[in-house]
């Protein structure tokens, strides 16, 4: 049985489970390399990370910095002690300076997003994937190829419009430093803030404000379309290849290995790639002013982005970036195929 080919007995909401249930753990696991790209990307872009400093145990070596809101009195920060350098230094100024736990700030978003936009990617990309390859496979093999990037790219698209606001809202939590004096907005609150500054008149205009809940959808279909297209071209070839080595009688173990090995190729070189585009993507999410993020494109962001800081720049956290999609698609794609593996097992028509 090809874990990959003879799924179409699978109902939808089989195929749903699967992808959310892939989408719950994966959200989890890689949240803090999301918070390091996004907070080195908010950086370039300008959002400040001041912090004053105590000096511990009257020590000049036991240095801790803390937030502006600190009840203690406030003392000159060293050097390089409100700037992050790299992704292990973003994890461990968040965590002395915020706490552990800050760095699965926005998973509450995360989950929120993930979830709902798995389930119908995922899915929808299954399907599209079957019924393409069925019509080209009769009428034009020469496209069959191609079918991958085309359904990637359909699904991704419908996923991502469906579930924007929650996805600005995660940037937004995740760009912004939580200060110590009381609790960090969570997702309602932070989309909340985003319409908050624009003022109605009437009610038309108090309606036409939560438009800027959709500010920067552009930048992100601009990352996430490329990226599908990249990961599925590149994923189904590498897994075609790995199932088809163990035959007809692969097992779950296989189906496991297959997929998080082609997930983690496939989805370490779309992020590589795309990186750009996701630098893109934050500057325009992060945007203040509400009428200046109307009015940014991505072409512009991006030839400000390259003034500013050249190639550098437009590649501004593409560690952290690598480093969680490549675990991330692994999980994703691995645990959506071993469960709709078992699943399978249980359809008589399935072997």
């Amino acid at each position: 049985m090809s874990p990959t080919h003879s799924d179409t007995q699978l109902r939808i909401e089989e195929r749903a489970l699967s992808a959310s249930g892939a989408a719950f753990v994966s959200a989890i696991i890689v949240n803090p390399l999301d918070v390091a790209k996004t907070r080195l990307q908010a950086q370039a872009a300008g959002v400040p990370y001041q912090g004053v400093c105590q000096l511990a145990n009257t020590t000049l070596h036991d240095v801790r910095c803390f937030a502006i809101s600190s009840s203690e009195p406030p003392r000159p920060c060293p050097s390089g002690c409100n700037r992050y350098k790299g992704t292990l230094d973003v994890l461990y100024k968040v965590t002395r300076q915020e706490g552990f736990m800050r760095l699965w700030r926005g998973t509450s978003a995360s989950l929120a997003l993930a979830v709902p936009t798995v389930g119908i990617y995922m899915p929808c990309y299954d399907i599209l994937r079957n019924k393409m390859e069925g019509f080209t496979t009769q009428n034009a093999p020469n496209l069959t190829p191609y079918v991958p990037l085309v359904a990637g790219s359909a699904a991704r698209s419908l996923a991502c419009i469906s579930c924007y606001p929650v996805e600005l809202a995660r940037t937004r939590m995740q760009a912004f430093r939580a200060t110590q004096s009381g609790k960090p907005p969570g997702v309602w609150k932070t989309l909340l803030g985003v319409i908050h500054p624009v003022k109605g008149t009437s009610i038309f205009q108090s309606l036409h404000r939560y438009r800027f809940w959709w500010t920067g959808l552009g930048a992100q279909l601009s990352r996430d379309v490329p990226f599908s297209a990249i990961c599925w071209s590149t994923l189904e070839p590498i897994r075609k290849n790995i199932v088809g080595l163990a035959g007809d009688g692969a097992s779950a173990v296989t189906v496991l290995g297959a997929n998080f090995s082609a997930g983690f190729v496939a989805g370490t070189l779309a992020s590589a790639v795309t990186c750009p585009l996701d630098v893109a993507k934050t500057r325009r999410q992060i945007e203040k002013d509400p009428e200046r993020a109307l009015k940014m494109t991505t072409r512009t962001t991006l030839l400000e982005i390259w003034r500013d800081g050249g190639l550098r720049g437009l590649f501004t956290g593409v560690g952290p970036r690598v480093g969680r999609a490549g675990p991330s698609v692994g999980i994703v794609v691995s645990f959506y195929e071993v469960v709709k593996y078992v699943l399978q097992l249980r359809h008589p028509t399935s072997s």
